[in-house]
């Protein structure tokens, strides 16, 4: 059965993780291994423990005790769980809970690209988006329109940024995702693995999203660029296809987590 342990003293540093640790701090760069991240609602925090990953510890409001903390503190009997009133955990964290229960968690050994590709038909690449809020939206997309895998260059945001986990609704741990750490080099895995490439782009040679060429393709990747600056000439160059999305009033662009939602809908596996 959980520990129990009613906060009365905020300098505990125990609490460090939830409320004195930068993103940085709390992914340990220098020692992965000893990595956290925090995961937000029960919803995300189920999905998470459904994914396999380890609960450190748990903070929550009260009356989460006897309501929706205690379906998770069933699946966590050896966590100690934190609590206090409202207003004390709103000066932990700086802001009021979202529905009232956070969770501490070991982040995953990370995964390697070639081997979480070799059976995917439909991957998303991006490539320096770095708005947690956008990766998050894009993963939630990604999961449910048909890919089977995200890859993310080393100047992405980490998809485990407690924002990015929370946009997500959690499917950053439910689609399989790996950080390229030679891109734009990696480009030539990806032609290894026998998957062509569409950097969706505004290029005078662009193709339409809707060119039966790229519904045709056993394997594609969509690439996608930086909020404002998009792709690297360099990328877009060494794609397969530069692709746009077909748009009326003179609307040059989406944001790059509604382009990924356009794209994925539209080459989806058939």
């Amino acid at each position: 059965m959980s520990t129990v342990i009613e906060l009365t003293d905020l300098c505990a540093p125990e609490l460090d993780v939830y409320a004195r640790l930068t993103e940085a701090q709390l992914r340990s760069r220098l020692e992965p291994e000893k990595g956290v991240f925090i995961a937000e609602s029960p919803k995300v925090i189920g999905t998470a423990l459904d994914a396999g990953l380890e609960p450190v510890s748990l903070l929550m409001e009260p009356r989460h005790l006897e309501g929706q903390g205690m379906a998770l503190m069933d699946r966590c009997p050896e966590v100690p769980v934190y609590t206090g009133a409202p207003e004390l955990l709103e000066k932990l964290t700086g802001y009021r809970l979202s529905r009232g229960i956070l969770c501490a968690m070991r982040r995953p050994a990370p995964a390697d690209a070639a081997e979480i590709c070799e059976n995917a038909r439909r991957i998303a690449v991006l490539e320096g988006v770095v708005d947690a809020t956008n990766i998050g939206a894009i993963f939630r997309s990604a999961a449910a329109l048909g890919m089977d895998a995200v890859l993310l260059s080393p100047t992405c945001c980490d998809p485990l940024n407690r924002r990015a986990v929370r946009v997500s609704m959690g499917t950053v741990f439910q689609i399989p995702w790996a950080v390229l750490e030679r891109w734009p080099q990696d480009m030539n895995l990806l032609r290894a693995l026998g998957f062509q490439t569409a950097a969706m782009a505004l290029c005078g040679d662009s193709v339409s999203l809707d060119d039966p060429r790229l519904e045709a393709c056993g394997r594609l990747a969509v690439v996608l660029g930086a909020e404002g600056d998009g792709l690297a000439r360099s990328t877009v160059a060494a794609c397969d296809y530069t692709v746009r999305i077909p748009m009326a009033h003179g609307v040059d662009s989406l944001n790059v987590a509604a382009a990924s939602a356009v794209a994925f809908w539209q080459l989806r596996r058939k």
